[in-house]
């Protein structure tokens, strides 16, 4: 059979960080040749003084339109005649290969003539696509030490 994919999905995640921190330390010598003058030169012989401030902001998202038709086999048949599908489409163009996995539950009054069926009269539907090749990596979450060296070293 085959299954008329047509999805659109799309999410927005926001988030917003503000902290504050101050510190503070005074240090003096009063005493070490004699009694100090008040206002005499090493009445503050050492003071540090320190503010950090970060104020974050950032936003994702995603959009997402998929339309694709792919040809799926029955896996299993239920007791009250319903089907148990499973398709999978491989596409290679450039360099990038994109994987379209499709599984669910088929009636099989929901099967026109030409023995296909739209995506969104399966039920259970699962719907994967994974993609490999320059643009995947490009957009792939760096390597956990590189993400750490960011962290640490200025800008």
């Amino acid at each position: 059979m085959t299954i008329l994919v047509s999805d659109r999905a799309s999410a927005v995640a926001k988030g917003v960080t503000n902290t504050n921190r101050k510190s503070s330390v005074k240090q003096s010598i009063t005493a070490a040749l004699g009694p100090l003058k008040a206002a005499g030169p090493l009445a503050n012989l050492a003071g540090t003084n320190g503010a950090t401030q970060l104020q974050g902001q950032g936003e994702t998202s995603r959009s997402t339109v998929l339309n694709t038709a792919l040809t799926a086999r029955v896996v299993a048949v239920l007791p009250n005649g319903n089907m148990i599908v499973h398709g999978v489409k491989e596409v290679v163009v450039n360099s990038e290969r994109q994987v379209v996995e499709v599984r669910g539950v088929v009636r099989p009054d929901d099967l026109t003539g030409a023995n296909a069926i739209a995506s969104d009269r399966v039920g259970m539907l699962e719907v994967r696509v994974n993609g490999k090749g320059v643009v995947g990596d490009a957009v792939r979450r760096p390597f956990f030490l590189y993400r750490i060296l960011l962290g640490l070293l200025p800008l």
